[in-house]
């Protein structure tokens, strides 16, 4: 059995992505990792190079600046990545550049991919996610986050990315997947507030048409991370590759996670899940087999 990491990176340096992290996350799991890098304005290029792995196969692309409606021009990067996987790999195994696996989730991994390799059933395999707000020490609870998403696929061609590259689709249908016991730690949303409006402004410029980026790059340089619906603190531990990352922080962001800010509606779905484990009216963009 082999599997192929993959993923696509733009201006890490300039948005501050844990994409060296991500990378390193997934590195003992496959056995080459593809990283597509953009036409970049800052050190990404270097910041790939560095990491030490003969594992790492660099190729290079140019981002087209007319594909940024809804996130389009990151599914059409992702399948390019995607293309570059050779038939000899069994899977294809999607990091994005704000997220990181925890080692301790490796061997349920590779088990995973072992177990299901000759079930051709399986187009992939489901992930469940931690959604970090604001510093590294809280995590999103609520309907705003998604709490699963495909992150190993079957190296089949005729699976792409879908809409902006959260999840998967082939032929235009959702896939066939099995869960697996094992976590995404999703970073994007821990920044210092000047470095998170600094991230918002430029991902800005892959979602919107002028003149609501113009509206956007109008906004104070500063995130205000009061604009949450529930949080809870995070009793875990952060992956080992993680660490040096976690001691640099250098922002101070309180929360009340007892504080929370629902509409009736939203109150009772949440209340709801929290008694029964249920998600109600729940979007998956997959199919999990029986």
């Amino acid at each position: 059995m082999k599997i192929a990491g993959f993923t696509i990176i733009k201006n890490a340096v300039l948005n501050d992505y844990p994409i060296v992290e991500a990378i390193e996350s997934i590195l003992p799991v496959v056995d080459e990792m593809y990283v597509l890098i953009g036409d970049c304005t800052d050190g990404t290029i270097e910041l790939i190079e560095s990491i030490q792995s003969p594992k790492i196969k660099i190729h290079h692309s140019e981002w087209d600046p007319q594909l940024r409606s809804g996130g389009s021009v990151l599914a059409v990067e992702t399948n390019k990545a995607l293309q570059l996987i050779p038939a000899e790999f069994d899977w294809a195994f999607y990091i994005q550049g704000d997220e990181v696996v925890h080692e301790q989730y490796h061997a349920a991994i590779r088990a995973a991919c072992e177990a299901y390799k000759d079930d051709q059933r399986v187009e992939g395999l489901l992930f469940k996610y931690l959604h970090f707000y604001g510093t590294y020490d809280y995590v999103g609870d609520s309907r705003t986050w998604y709490r699963n998403e495909v992150r190993v696929i079957r190296n089949d061609k005729s699976i792409q990315a879908y809409k902006d590259a959260q999840g998967f689709r082939k032929q235009g249908n959702k896939i066939k997947v099995k869960p697996i016991d094992a976590y995404v730690y999703h970073y994007g949303w821990v920044k210092s507030p000047v470095q998170m409006m600094k991230k918002q402004k430029e991902f800005s410029k892959l979602w919107h048409p002028d003149e609501a980026l113009q509206s956007m790059m109008e906004q104070p340089d500063f995130f205000d991370y009061s604009q949450f619906d529930s949080l809870v603190p995070f009793s875990g531990t952060h992956p080992c590759v993680m660490k040096e990352r976690v001691a640099r922080a250098n922002w101070k962001v309180s929360f009340d996670p007892t504080r929370k800010k629902f509409s009736l509606k939203d109150k009772l779905l949440y209340q709801f899940e929290k008694a029964t484990g249920i998600r109600l009216f729940e979007f998956k963009n997959f199919r999990i087999l029986g």
